[in-house]
């Protein structure tokens, strides 16, 4: 007769938690609220449009938020090392700061987020996982691509929106800020440069989600 490991068992559980926690609860952030920290606000209205454009391109913010709390609890949950595991713990904790700030946004503009959550959260769980296995360097490696093609996704999304909306910016500037580190921190830990192909399918597929859930 076998017996699964404790500790094997107890992370199942805990992603199990975290999972349900990033689709149904709302999620609390550990550090201040970006606008209120740089002093913005909604002093100058937006319009309907500008409004409709502020709350798209945040639901997209918050869609990539969501896959990457899939993807880093995928990660933890398949690391080789106890280190390794707490890093990603870590960021994913860390981007649960990005997930709170943009639904609180998007409510804030009267917008929704993405129907399709679920499916963003559930893919993006499985390539974590896909990762994790190719070995500690090459998830490392994955970490870092994803957050360096973020951080010029984020760079895109300052461009596109409303001028007026300092208090969105203030969100997206901070979290490029900390995509920024999350990449130096995993090659500082050994990850390794993903090849072209990968890169560039990461890139499609990030492009399709970014496509799909500005409207769904």
């Amino acid at each position: 007769m076998t017996t699964r490991h404790p500790d094997r068992f107890d992370q199942l559980i805990a992603a199990g938690d975290r999972a349900l926690r990033t689709l149904a609860a709302e999620p609390h952030s550990s550090r201040e609220y970006p606008p209120a920290l740089k002093g913005v606000s909604d002093a100058n209205p937006l319009s309907a449009r500008e409004r409709r454009e502020a709350a798209a391109l945040m639901r997209v913010n918050h869609v990539g938020e969501v896959c990457a709390q899939a993807l880093y609890d995928a990660q933890a949950l398949a690391a080789r090392s106890p280190e390794l595991r707490a890093a990603f713990v870590r960021a994913a904790h860390e981007e649960t700061d990005h997930l709170a700030w943009t639904q609180r946004r998007i409510t804030e503009l009267g917008g929704r987020t993405s129907l399709l959550n679920p499916l963003w959260y559930s893919g993006s769980f499985v390539i974590g996982l896909v990762a994790a296995r190719l070995g500690d360097r090459a998830s490392l490696g994955f970490m870092a691509e994803t957050e360096r093609q973020v951080e010029h996704h984020l760079q895109s999304h300052l461009q596109s929106l409303p001028q007026a909306d300092a208090a969105s910016r203030a969100i997206v500037e901070q979290m490029k800020d900390d995509e920024v580190q999350h990449a130096e921190n995993a090659f500082a830990r050994g990850g390794d440069t993903l090849p072209f192909p990968v890169r560039w399918a990461m890139r499609f597929a990030a492009k399709v989600m970014t496509k799909t859930a500005r409207y769904l």
